[in-house]
């Protein structure tokens, strides 16, 4: 699981799989930083409107000009730059991956009943 620790979205779906008895690994972006390889399997799978936050208090903190121009070549540095402004939490289970948090999703792709 990939995102930032004081994160209430980041704490719901850690606190659901440990409901579930599911180990998993965190790694904090605040503290480790990004994992370039994920965010960008993360863009290929959703797209960087999926991908970056756009609810936060960092992405509303950049003019228009910055939003506007945000794309495939300059998202990634922008990411590990703002690390706040990644969707979390980002979740992989082998090739497959997860962003946010939905328990209904969580479910399936953990094969719970």
């Amino acid at each position: 699981m990939f995102g930032i620790a004081n994160c209430d979205t980041v704490k719901k779906a850690k606190k659901w799989l440990e409901q579930h008895a599911i180990e998993y690994t965190f790694h904090d972006y605040k503290k480790l930083g990004v994992d370039e390889a994920v965010i960008n399997h993360a863009i290929k799978c959703f797209g960087i409107d999926v991908v970056v936050n756009k609810r936060g208090t960092t992405y509303r903190k950049l003019s228009d000009h910055e939003k506007s121009n945000i794309n495939e070549s300059n998202v990634l540095a922008l990411l590990t730059e703002h690390t706040s402004m990644i969707k979390r939490p980002i979740l992989t289970i082998g090739e497959e991956i997860l962003i946010g948090f939905d328990a209904e999703k969580y479910t399936k792709a953990f094969h719970i009943d």
